[in-house]
């Protein structure tokens, strides 16, 4: 169950890689859009203006559309076979089960308790997908439908039908069970969901209550779910879903930037639902202090080595906001650190939150400014300025938190191991380790060869190779040689820590065991 749980987790956050991106053009956009910001300039009859909203419309796409987005990418890691007809065979199977409901709404709404001729949004319940009005299930009704469809498909797209029928293999027959699927599964969803977003409502408000301490609460548990791979199960519906506010609080920001760039009223005042997406400070703040108690604690003699490992995992978690390759240095040779390094996340956050700090601030720095200091700076500069102050002493509490345990309690974090070297020891050596192709074949032939992989799917940073005999699989150790971040074993499930390039790597892996379509 673990096992099928942290893959569904991986798959999930394929759509999320395309916030980043998303994310500058809707900041920069917003930012030249926003008069109170660029003066005339961001007139609406000037053509600076008219440039830039036509670009802004664009960068809409990814948070208008997330439903679909998610509905399709669902099969790219879940699907066993033929993954890109199962892609289509999906959209299209929750594109009819969007109509359905439509239509059973408008026909029995009112003994549904719902008012299917109000306007779409807040709190009427619904909808608008793919031009279909229909009810408002958010991410969680996209995941159900593309999940049944690829248990559909992973089941019967090989079935072989009567050569008179076989016009209707493939993904024609998986679309003709999905059709009959989807009219109960639509049946079900109208009467059961209007209560489910009820119950989201009392939600809401619990959270909202819970102010400072459940920001705290939140992010610590998003730490510490981190290496068994269910940190997406936990925010993803916070972030992408109705939980907490309408579409999402990645949606809603965006949605909301225009005003807040336009307001000099505190952020916290203006958005407090925006408040859990805290995660990312640590990654800013924290792991450079982390970083630096390595080094600092570090033999002499290792310190320069230490640095060509240092320098890019750092950067990566600041910039990028991908933390998986400095927490698995550490994590399972010093899970003391990695605890404390959670209930530091968590105070940070909540200090944050103190001085007023909320928005979309879950990932690194290039994706806090898209969303926030570059739009947001004219009216809140004095904010960001606030965490500036607070993160830069988390920075040297981080530090000398860290450095007091490890000399303290003799942890054998990089730099400090007894008999094996430092994963890089040099420049060059560091970027040799880090090519795609010879990663791939290292780890193919580490995992046992060929022969012993059955499944191969990724996340974000993350190999999660399934095994037929996991006594084949290496030590950890050497998987660290061969150039990845850390491994984590559970059962027949091997969690390589690749980094952001895991995409390439996987591309190389499949062809290699042959997994790929």
């Amino acid at each position: 169950m673990m096992q099928k749980i942290q893959r569904f987790g991986g798959a999930m956050f394929t759509p999320v890689m395309l916030f980043a991106f998303a994310g500058v053009i809707i900041g920069l956009g917003t930012l030249f859009t926003t008069q109170a910001v660029m003066g005339p300039l961001a007139s609406t009859d000037c053509a600076w203006y008219k440039c830039w909203s036509v670009l802004l419309q664009g960068g809409w796409t990814v948070f208008n559309q997330l439903p679909l987005l998610f509905a399709v990418s669902l099969p790219i890691g879940l699907a066993r076979k033929q993954q890109a007809r199962c892609c289509m065979e999906a959209l299209v199977s929750f594109l009819t089960f969007c109509y359905f409901v439509g239509q059973i709404l408008r026909l029995w709404g009112p003994e549904l308790g719902v008012d299917y001729s109000a306007e779409v949004g807040n709190a009427s319940g619904l909808a608008m997908i793919a031009g279909i009005k229909t009810l408002d299930m958010g991410m969680v009704g996209a995941l159900a439908i593309s999940g049944a469809v690829i248990a559909i498909h992973n089941k019967f797209f090989d079935v072989e039908l009567p050569e008179w029928l076989g016009v209707f293999s493939g993904s024609t027959f998986i679309y003709a069970i999905c059709f009959f699927v989807m009219v109960p599964l639509a049946v079900v969803a109208s009467l059961v969901w209007p209560m489910v977003q009820d119950g989201i409502s009392c939600l809401q408000q619990v959270i909202t209550d819970l102010g400072v301490a459940g920001t705290g609460i939140f992010v610590f548990l998003e730490r510490v779910l981190m290496p068994f791979g269910l940190h997406h199960i936990l925010y993803a519906p916070f972030y992408y879903d109705n939980v907490l506010v309408g579409g999402g609080i990645y949606a809603a920001w965006a949605n909301a930037l225009p005003t807040l760039a336009a307001s000099t009223e505190p952020l916290k005042d203006l958005a407090p639902w925006a408040a859990l997406t805290a995660t990312g400070w640590s990654k800013i703040y924290g792991v450079p202090g982390i970083a630096a108690a390595f080094y600092a604690t570090a033999r002499p003699e290792r310190r320069k080595q230490l640095l060509a490992l240092l320098i890019p995992v750092t950067l990566t978690a600041v910039l990028c906001g991908v933390t998986e390759p400095i927490e698995f240095t550490f994590l399972f040779v010093a899970p003391v650190l990695f605890v404390v390094h959670a209930l530091l996340s968590a105070l940070l956050s909540m200090c944050m939150n103190l001085v007023g700090a909320v928005g979309v601030f879950s990932g690194g720095l290039i994706e806090m400014a898209s969303f926030n200091f570059i739009p947001l700076w004219a009216n809140h500069a004095m904010t960001y300025l606030a965490t500036l102050g607070v993160g830069l002493c988390f920075t040297f509490v981080y530090f000398f938190v860290m450095r007091a345990l490890i000399l303290r309690l003799d942890l054998k974090t990089p730099g400090r191991e007894d008999e094996r070297d430092i994963h890089f020891n040099s420049k060059n050596e560091y970027l040799e380790a880090q090519s795609k192709e010879r990663l791939a074949r290292k780890i193919v032939e580490l995992v046992g060869g060929a022969t012993n992989v059955t499944d191969c799917t990724s996340c974000v940073t993350r190999l999660r190779v399934e095994v037929a005999d996991p006594a084949l699989v290496r030590p950890a150790e050497e998987f660290e040689e061969a150039g990845a971040h850390g491994v984590m074993r559970a059962g027949k499930v091997i969690q390589v820590v690749v980094g952001t390039g895991v995409v390439s790597v996987k591309e190389c892996f499949d062809r290699l065991v042959g997994t790929g379509e």
